[in-house]
């Protein structure tokens, strides 16, 4: 395989259809240009697949002959979590597996006899030589900023184009979204489109789609445009959508409002509107299911009293102050400075669209700023 390999995967940011998506609403996001990086380096003989990833673990050694195995293993425990054993979080044994996984998968060559895989690269004998798979990444981790999503299009671009066996969008798409499921549990369309095709992501009725962005928005270069981490939410991800659910999910006028701002902001975003009055309507909608705590209330109406809009992206939360990853608009950078001096504990940077998605080589803007306090 020669020396180092390199690849790389963009986050996504959800704008808008959050917890509508679930009710048949459409659902908008963008690729972010907060980027993990995975490398991998050759060993010798009997090292195995050692890993290195950036701030999720000190390292595993994976023998190269029992990929197939953990991935009967960890496909074993997706099975129990869908019958009710597990709980969603148990089902990866160890933070590093995800792209362990990743790699097992496109390894694999599938007959159509076993359910659910899709079909993989290479047959499970041919096997890369041993080496170490390490990341680093700018992407704040368990922030709803697509972080595990990056991590397996970038392992899967990356054995790609070791393998020489390179595939279309689609299947990497599905590739994507195959094996995130043993993150979440089950995996929507929009992070693994994100991630892979980046820019501006719809999915609606007429399926996916990938609207531009009017150049005078200034999305791509971050011009007025930020990402906030307000606090890690106290309830998951599963809990907020129970919540909605139970006190919402009959509301059939109330998602269709959702879809209305949903579909408002991305012709917008297209042709040069303002997107401010969109934002907040849709942060209004977010507040009226509960999923947007008092801080995060707050913090939203200080923005739209500089001029701008701000809104909750993300699941939100329906207790404690986490409001999670929150979108804003404000063209006054010196305003929005000041602002985040009130906020020391928040970290936040300049929001930018990722024009393209995970791509072999290293990353572009690796350096990029995360003010205050990294998570």
């Amino acid at each position: 395989m020669g020396g180092a390999s390199v690849a790389h995967s963009p986050g996504k940011l959800i704008l808008s259809g959050e917890h509508s998506v679930l009710y048949g609403a459409p659902a908008l996001a963008m690729a972010l240009a907060q980027y993990t990086e995975v490398r991998f380096v050759p060993q010798g003989p009997g090292a195995g697949l050692r890993t290195a990833f950036e701030n999720l673990s000190s390292g595993v050694n994976y023998p190269l002959q029992l990929l197939h195995k953990l991935k009967s293993s960890l496909d074993d425990r997706f099975d129990q979590f869908k019958r009710g054993e597990l709980k969603v979080q148990e089902i990866l044994t160890h933070p590093d597996d995800l792209a362990v996984y990743t790699l097992a998968s496109l390894l694999q060559d599938q007959d159509g006899s076993t359910g659910t895989s899709v079909a993989g690269i290479g047959a499970v004998g041919h096997l890369p030589h041993p080496g170490q798979l390490s990341s680093r990444s700018s992407i704040p981790i368990g922030a709803g900023l697509g972080s595990s999503a990056a991590v397996v299009a970038a392992v899967t671009v990356l054995f790609e184009t070791l393998l020489n066996r390179h595939k279309t969008l689609e299947d990497r798409y599905e590739r994507v979204r195959f094996c995130e499921r043993l993150k979440h549990g089950k995996a929507g369309p929009i992070d693994a489109a994100a991630v892979v095709r980046g820019g501006l992501v719809h999915v609606g009725g007429a399926g996916l789609s990938v609207p531009t962005v009017d150049p005078s928005h200034g999305l791509a270069e971050g011009d007025g445009w930020y990402w906030v981490l307000h606090g890690r939410p106290d309830s998951s991800t599963g809990e907020c959508v129970a919540h909605v659910r139970a006190h919402h999910g009959s509301d059939t006028a109330l998602w269709r409002a959702f879809g209305t701002c949903t579909d408002g902001l991305a012709q917008a975003l297209s042709d040069g509107s303002d997107v401010r009055d969109l934002l907040r309507e849709n942060h209004s909608l977010l507040e009226h299911i509960g999923v947007v705590p008092e801080p995060a209330q707050d913090f939203t109406r200080a923005v739209s009293a500089l001029g701008g809009a701000a809104k909750v992206c993300g699941a939100g939360s329906v207790q404690g102050s986490g409001g999670g990853a929150i979108l804003v608009r404000l063209s006054d950078s010196e305003a929005m400075e000041s602002l985040m001096q009130d906020h020391p504990d928040k970290a936040w940077s300049k929001l930018r669209m990722a024009t393209t998605g995970a791509s072999a080589g290293p990353a572009p803007q690796m350096s990029a700023t995360i003010k205050g306090q990294t998570v």
